[in-house]
């Protein structure tokens, strides 16, 4: 595209791109940009005449961007949420705020977070509601661009991966991260395990019943991939979806199962529950909160991020110092 050419385009045709791309489907962009599908279909085309590109075409599991979309996309992105950012008032006073926030993450990571989260809502923004979302993969990214969360919080190492190779590559990347709070994983039994009244073995831990939280449904976890590295490998017996319901089986049988540290203090099982030092290493947990870059520049998402990091204060257990909180005798 010439320069000439580029100062006769039409920007919005630039937002119905963005819908096109985030949506894969022509009927729910025309849905979320409150046009008709012809009038999205007419903007597309246009778009595709000025670019000289496909833009995007029908595959089997629905709309299929072209490379070059794939490349232009992050950057008609990040123009639009800075354009938005400069067009819409930047102010946000919490006070006086009526804002709901999604968050998406799992049940330990709330357990972790919410309960402070609660009280600085109350003493700061009594207008603010927050909705928390089970997060059922270790990749957030499409319910960020679905627009689904504001915020995903959780284990990623793969994207945070994934990411930084984008970086280095010097690919556009859409996605940003701070860390929230570093974790440690345990293994957890009921008080009166047989195992619970001396060091726990590798060779015992192998040769125990597991209990497996999984958010994808796969029996299989990195504690497994470690045991995998040392040529061993444990029997799992039972895989949920949920580190409470984790607890709450784990206090009523023999099986064993590997939970965040600070999550033993939240469960209300301290009293039927015990943890033992994992018979391996495990790589340190960062728990990250993600956000899409679209994100970034509004006032009442910084403040939501702000709100997060505070959450996760050393007060609350998320930071639990492994040497404070000591494994029963």
């Amino acid at each position: 595209m010439s320069t000439a050419a580029f100062r006769r385009l039409d920007l919005n045709l630039l937002r119905v791109f963005d819908a096109v791309m985030a949506e894969r489907n022509l009927t729910q962009a025309a849905h979320k940009l409150a046009l008709t599908q012809p009038a999205v279909s007419n903007a597309l085309r246009r778009l595709r005449e000025a670019l000289d590109d496909e833009l995007v075409r029908r595959g089997a599991t629905g709309m299929e961007p072209t490379p070059r979309a794939l490349a232009l996309w992050p950057v008609v992105q990040e123009a639009l949420a800075q354009l938005e950012a400069a067009l819409v008032p930047a102010e946000f006073v919490p006070r006086l705020a009526h804002n709901t926030f999604v968050l998406a993450m799992a049940d330990a990571t709330a357990a972790a977070l919410m309960p402070r989260m609660v009280g600085i809502l109350a003493a700061e923004a009594p207008g603010v509601s927050v909705r928390v979302l089970p997060l059922a993969t270790r990749d957030p990214r499409r319910l960020l661009d679905d627009e689904v969360a504001d915020l995903a919080i959780g284990y990623f190492p793969a994207v945070l991966t994934d990411l930084t190779a984008q970086r280095q590559a010097g690919e556009p990347v859409a996605y940003a991260h701070q860390r929230v709070y570093d974790g440690e994983y345990v293994c957890l039994m009921r008080k009166d395990h047989p195992l619970a009244h001396a060091p726990l073995t590798l060779d015992a831990y192998c040769a125990a019943r597991h209990l497996l939280v999984s958010f994808s449904g796969r029996p299989y976890g990195f504690t497994d991939e470690a045991l995998a590295a040392l040529g061993r490998e444990r029997r799992i017996v039972l895989t949920v979806n949920q580190f409470f319901t984790a607890g709450r089986v784990v206090a009523r049988s023999d099986l064993l199962t590997v939970l965040p540290l600070h999550f033993f203090g939240v469960t209300g099982l301290e009293g039927e529950l015990v943890w033992r030092p994992l018979p391996l290493s495990l790589p340190t947990v960062h728990v990250d909160a993600l956000w899409h870059l679209r994100r970034r520049h509004g006032a009442a998402h910084e403040w939501l991020r702000a709100v997060v990091e505070r959450s996760a204060g050393a007060d609350n257990g998320a930071h639990e110092d492994p040497a404070a909180v000591r494994p029963a005798p």
